[in-house]
């Protein structure tokens, strides 16, 4: 689909005359509105269930305060829109957490890639001081197996396991309910559908320039984050590749050596997973230390910083209005309520007071 576009438009107060090819075969597809499952974790409705109460239990946590959605809050952008993420007693992470939203479909967990799937990721958190805090992965099982309805569920998702109240099946189970959150049909996913009416002229003319610009060598494919992978297989990218800039000190952009402090490989210094543009004008602010607040901001410093362009301020006013229309459909997610410990009432609210003593 082809097609030439002559106006003059308005985009966000600036008027821009515009003479554009606009195809809608571009490096990207509508993403699936269902994520894959590996064969060794296949997605079952108590595993999802069991999964969801798992997400949104701060019992996992050390004092009882910190829960997966804490820092991934599903009433949002999958992340908590902060610079970096606020763990157990009040301490800050180094970065700023990344979206759940549409993460099944990365093949690499956090943004230096250090966990290989959705399964590892999930076990991460747990046990790191600053985030939930728990000793080990032992003392985790030991809070859970101590919850009888925990321990139903457990038996009714891995049926058939002599001992099913494991941290494996907890972190299988958690991914298997992260698997459910992908947002699918924004209007850019219609447009790619067929439908041209799904975007205005000002974002297919946004949709052009992110391609004739170049930020679809990293923005690529149906989560805008690169090419698919084998899970465990990532996709990084220097950032900043340009650094003679003043926004790389502005913004402090290598403070953080990336994924070398993985690797311990000079290659990765400053080397970082590419992050999904899906949902992008949810998740402010920006970048792996949340340092940039707005969206075309963003923009501005990403053009300087890994193509040394300097935008003009109508480039970068439809770039941003293209990015809007990534915003997907988001599934209804009824709060669970969690599993008392004997002994213990737990609040409702289920989104991170956690558990409180009878008197």
């Amino acid at each position: 689909m082809l097609h030439t576009l002559r106006k003059v438009l308005k985009v966000m107060g600036a008027v821009l005359t515009v003479s554009v090819s606009v195809s809608a075969a571009g490096p990207h597809a509508s993403i699936p509105a269902r994520a894959p499952a590996p064969a060794a974790n296949p997605i079952t409705p108590a595993k999802i269930e069991l999964g969801k109460k798992l997400y949104f239990d701060p019992r996992l946590s050390v004092d009882g305060t910190v829960s997966c959605n804490s820092c991934h809050n599903l009433m949002s952008g999958g992340e908590d829109n902060l610079p970096v993420s606020v763990g157990v007693r009040g301490q800050k992470g180094g970065r700023s957490a990344p979206t759940v939203w549409n993460a099944a479909f990365m093949s690499v967990q956090f943004w230096d890639g250090r966990a290989a799937s959705l399964e590892d990721q999930a076990k991460g958190p747990l046990t790191n001081p600053i985030e939930m805090g728990m000793k080990d992965h032992a003392a985790v099982i030991k809070v859970v197996s101590e919850i009888p309805e925990y321990n139903d569920e457990f038996a009714a998702a891995f049926s058939g396991e002599k001992n099913p109240v494991n941290i494996d099946n907890l972190a299988k189970a958690i991914a298997t309910f992260e698997r459910t959150l992908v947002t699918p049909n924004s209007r850019f996913d219609q447009y790619l559908g067929g439908n041209e009416g799904a975007l205005t002229p000002v974002e297919r003319h946004g949709y052009e320039l992110v391609q004739s610009v170049g930020c679809v060598s990293c923005h690529s494919g149906v989560n805008f984050s690169g090419p698919t992978l084998p899970e465990g297989t990532g996709f990084y990218q220097k950032f900043p590749t340009y650094e003679t800039n003043s926004y790389v000190k502005q913004y402090r952009l290598k403070d953080d050596v990336g994924r070398f402090a993985v690797t311990k490989n000079l290659s990765d210094r400053h080397k970082w997973r590419v992050p999904t543009w899906r949902n992008i004008a949810l998740t402010a602010p920006y970048f792996h230390n949340g340092s940039v607040t707005s969206l075309d901001e963003a923009v501005r410093v990403m053009a300087k910083t890994q193509l040394d362009r300097d935008l003009r301020e109508e480039e970068v006013a439809a770039i941003v209005v293209f990015m809007r229309s990534l915003t997907g459909e988001f599934p209804k997610i009824d709060l669970p309520r969690l599993p008392a410990t004997p002994g213990f009432s737990v609040s409702t609210k289920a989104v991170g007071v956690g558990a409180k003593k009878r008197l």
